[in-house]
């Protein structure tokens, strides 16, 4: 049987988790595929939708377009944040709105009373500021429908007009309702808005009534959690190998020209499509962590970033002991990538996940 290289070897340990090689029962519906376990991968599956066949459900047409501009200008197309990006946070989720009452339209008005709710908030989520976007206009074949958000009237006190933060960019409105959901504020894990509208238009018009998308609710968010837990193992859950991540990887390295002998970067794209994940993982589509392989060199170079006692083992491995081993080539830095998920209630969720794509290397 042919020997593989050391690398090749490790990735196809990794690649297939103990608990799937003991026991390798046929894949259920409703199980997912088996994970490396890179770092990223892990963080995520713990945010998986429970089945393959999961829909998307809410999360698409207007709030899905919002997103995906929000990401843009905020991460290139390999997830890497932009420089000068102006979110200011790390964490940003869309909560979409229940709505609730009679039918909406009366005459030329238009009334409905919605509901953010926010019990499933992480306490090491920390609010920094909340916005609801909204369309204050929409253009009909006659006239047009001019809206507005107001804040449930309650027991306690009359409802509250809200006006819009900013001008509107693309369109969009955004009013702030930080204030209302401040702990002790009376919020109670939800946020109770009335989105009404007018249909503004020449006398004896006669559109159909339009009915106006939900607003939605932006929180952003600072996530404090130190590092990433594993994912959580269910018992129950079954698991299947995803068949072509680790196993492509010798064909992948004889593409690109054979093995290099110094210590250096390597590149190594992993496709959320491969996982079975892109029916969920909206951006980016692959995630490629990179990694660092190689010799170091027996004579350290400054480039290498190499710590002084580095340097020391290098000279008594080769002057001393040449049983005291060489220096290992690992990664020196980091960069952080951004990715936009659905979320299993339809949400959709912008984070930033630290220290996930290596960026160069060095001899330690």
């Amino acid at each position: 049987m042919a020997l593989l290289h050391p690398f090749t070897s490790l990735l196809l340990l990794l690649a297939v988790p103990l608990s799937w090689a003991a026991d390798q029962s046929p894949m259920l519906p409703g199980s997912l595929p088996a994970v490396p376990p890179l770092p990223l991968l892990q963080a995520l599956q713990v945010r998986a939708p429970a089945s393959r066949g999961w829909q998307v459900g809410p999360a698409s047409g207007q709030p899905l377009h919002y997103m995906l501009n929000l990401y843009r200008r905020a991460a290139d197309h390999e997830g890497r944040p932009r420089h000068g990006r102006s979110l200011g946070t790390n964490t940003v989720r869309l909560v979409q709105a229940s709505s609730h009452g009679g039918p909406p339209w009366a005459g030329r008005w238009y009334m409905q009373p919605l509901t953010y709710r926010l019990e499933g908030q992480s306490k090491a989520e920390l609010l920094l500021r909340a916005t609801v976007v909204y369309l204050p206009s929409l253009q009909l074949a006659r006239g047009r429908l001019l809206c507005a958000l107001e804040l449930a009237a309650t027991s306690e006190a009359h409802g509250v007009l809200l006006s819009p933060a900013a001008r509107p960019r693309h369109g969009w409105a955004e009013a702030d309702v930080t204030p209302y959901l401040v702990p002790g504020n009376g919020s109670a894990g939800s946020l109770a808005l009335r989105h009404v509208c007018v249909r503004a238009g020449r006398a004896g018009g006669h559109d159909p009534p339009v009915a106006p998308s939900h607003p939605f609710l932006l929180l952003y968010l600072n996530d404090t959690e130190a590092g990433l837990a594993p994912p959580v193992t269910d018992p129950h859950r079954h698991r299947r190998d995803t068949g072509t991540l680790a196993h492509d990887l010798p064909s992948y390295l004889r593409e690109q020209g054979g093995e290099k002998s110094d210590c250096s970067l390597r590149s190594f794209p992993v496709s959320f499509a491969q996982l079975g994940w892109d029916h969920w993982i909206i951006a980016p589509h692959r995630y490629n962590p990179r990694y660092c392989k190689g010799a170091c060199p027996h004579l350290l170079r400054y480039d290498y970033h190499a710590p002084n006692h580095a340097v020391v083992q290098s000279f008594v491995h080769q002057l001393v002991d040449a049983n005291v081993p060489r220096p290992s080539c690992v990664p020196y830095r980091y960069s952080p990538i951004s990715v936009l998920m659905i979320e299993r209630d339809g949400g959709i969720l912008y984070k930033e996940y630290e220290n996930m794509i290596a960026e160069s290397c060095t001899c330690r």
